[in-house]
């Protein structure tokens, strides 16, 4: 495609390419107009498979298309000029090129997987009635008169309804479209998370992954799909993100543009956007169990094996110090949540987390989640914040949801300082692996220490390593359970006390093998006998077939 645009006589013609293209007077617009009619932020041009969109950003002298003024999205057809103060821009697609003509032929079906003939034209009725219900619904009002949220959203389904009535009463609904679903697509599209929606409430759907409007991926069973989702602009991608990050105080703009946030459900987000998302805005969501998972899912799952699952929570009952280990998506996250669920209901358990994933089920649970910098680049509270303070408010356990700078040496102390039993994960590709980035973190912390002293902290804090995969078939895995033994000369000794083996890969590429124990036996299972605590030591039996 190319831009034509025209200022003050002097044509200037130009290749686009798929994207994002910010039009204003702005230094960091893409398309710039240096004259005073037009404003920082003027509109946005969207390129993308052939398709050009303009839309207005609440410019001072508005954005016109052939002569009328905009107040939404609109798809620029060969020979469409806009109009920006005293500038004109023109999109053509010079590709194309009037069809040849060709015999009749036999009318050939629609492929299986073609797109739904319907949508575009839901999704122009769709835009029309929420147009119309912004019109009709004073949100600055309702919020001033103190309406909650409950009760903005029944106001909104109200109005909505009566809208889609008269539609319906005047003849103007197109025929094929589901009153009650447009319903519920206006709906979550104004007050929720709009085609999201679906997709959040589909059980088999673990990730989300919003490409921009038009790309929206899922994963199920550990693999990737592209789903039939789409957004109808980047505006409606941008709505989202602040529908998500606006409840958790944080914020997403031209200075800040990128947020890690959570859903209600403690669902995972990453949310990205122009100028660093090339793509459009982006939208990482990795998503929660509405169900917590038991020891005995994880046995079903094959993630790992009942005598695993009864040694991990001895190890809990002993307040043995547990690291967490594996690499991004692996499920650390879910595994931490199991393991602190073997934790006694009578102890007062503290959690710390950059944002609050963690959902434990004891009665007795404080939870603290920093807080980025505000606009002027103050008011932060990192993590190493937080440790330091909870080790003042009593904990019988500190979960740390994740260690990944200075604050390792902060849990790595509370650890060694009497608090027993606390949890945490690292991203590592191995138990060895965990040692040495434990180590970097705690020199990340700024502290000038020997590499020996830093070493005697972990070999003396840090109990059991678990790590978990994510293999080449998607499926999660706890492949190694390992116990730090001490330090003989300056290496941490470590031994495997389980560990999977992969045997092979069936017919239908499914990774075949199984978690044993190695033999090896952990070097304080004297401490269960004189606690009177019966422990079955064919746990440890590799002779024994699993």
């Amino acid at each position: 495609m190319t831009l034509t645009t025209l200022i003050d006589g002097n044509r200037e013609t130009r290749a686009l390419t798929d994207g994002t293209y910010l039009v204003g007077r702005g230094a960091s617009c893409r398309i710039r107009f240096d004259t005073p009619e037009v404003s920082e932020r003027h509109a946005i041009l969207t390129v993308r498979d052939g398709r050009a969109v303009i839309e207005d950003l609440h410019s001072a002298n508005g954005t016109f298309v052939n002569g009328t003024e905009i107040d939404r999205a609109v798809v620029l057809d060969d020979g469409l000029v806009v109009q920006i103060g005293n500038c004109m821009l023109r999109v053509s697609d010079e590709t194309k090129a009037p069809a040849p003509e060709e015999p009749e032929a036999e009318p050939t079906p629609p492929p299986v997987d073609a797109p739904d003939p319907l949508r575009d034209l839901r999704r122009n009725v769709q835009t029309q009635i929420q147009h119309e219900l912004l019109k009709r619904m004073d949100m600055k009002k309702l919020t001033v008169q103190g309406v909650d949220r409950e009760g903005l959203e029944e106001n909104a389904r109200e109005r909505i309804h009566d809208i889609i009535d008269e539609v319906i009463s005047n003849g103007r609904l197109p025929q094929g479209i589901d009153p009650v679903r447009l319903e519920d697509d206006v709906f979550n599209e104004a007050m929720r998370l709009g085609p999201l929606e679906d997709l959040l409430d589909d059980e088999t759907v673990t990730e989300i992954m919003v490409n921009g409007p038009g790309q929206v991926y899922v994963e199920r069973d550990g693999r990737l799909q592209l789903s039939d989702c789409q957004f109808s602009d980047d505006a409606s991608v941008l709505a989202v993100i602040e529908r998500i990050v606006a409840p958790l105080g944080r914020r997403i703009d031209e200075s800040q543009p990128y947020v890690d946030a959570r859903l209600a459900d403690g669902s995972r987000v990453n949310a990205i956007i122009a100028p660093l998302s090339l793509s459009g805005p982006t939208i990482t969501i990795r998503k929660f169990s509405k169900r917590a998972l038991t020891p005995e899912d994880f046995i079903r799952f094959g993630t790992w094996t009942p005598d695993a699952a009864a040694f991990m929570e001895l190890c809990v009952r002993l307040r043995k110090n547990i690291v967490v280990a594996g690499g991004t998506g692996s499920g650390k996250t879910t595994l931490l949540n199991l393991l602190s669920g073997y934790i006694p209901a009578q102890e007062r358990i503290v959690t710390v987390e950059d944002a609050a994933e963690l959902r434990l089920q004891q009665p007795h649970v404080v939870r603290l989640e920093a807080r980025p910098p505000n606009i002027e680049g103050k008011g932060a509270v990192t993590i190493r914040d937080l440790v330091r303070n909870c080790l003042r408010m009593r904990p019988d356990r500190i979960i740390v949801g994740e260690c990944r700078g200075g604050e390792a040496l902060d849990m790595l102390q509370a650890m060694n300082t009497g608090h027993d039993g606390s949890l945490t994960t690292v991203h590592a590709n191995s138990p060895r692996d965990v040692v040495s980035r434990l180590e970097t973190m705690v020199l990340m912390s700024g502290m000038e220490l020997p590499s020996r002293a830093i070493r005697e902290q972990i070999a003396s804090a840090v109990d059991i390593i678990i790590h978990e995969s994510r293999l080449s078939d998607g499926s999660r895995k706890v492949t190694a359970i390992t116990e730090v033994t001490g330090l003989e000369g300056s290496q941490i000794v470590m031994q495997d006390i389980f560990a999977f083996h992969q045997t092979g890969v069936d017919a239908n590429g499914r990774i075949v093998g199984t978690m044993r124990p190695t033999g090896a036996v952990p070097t304080w299972i004297d401490q269960v006998k004189s606690r009177g605590i019966d422990v079955d030591m064919n746990m440890f039996n590799d002779e024994i077939e699993v």
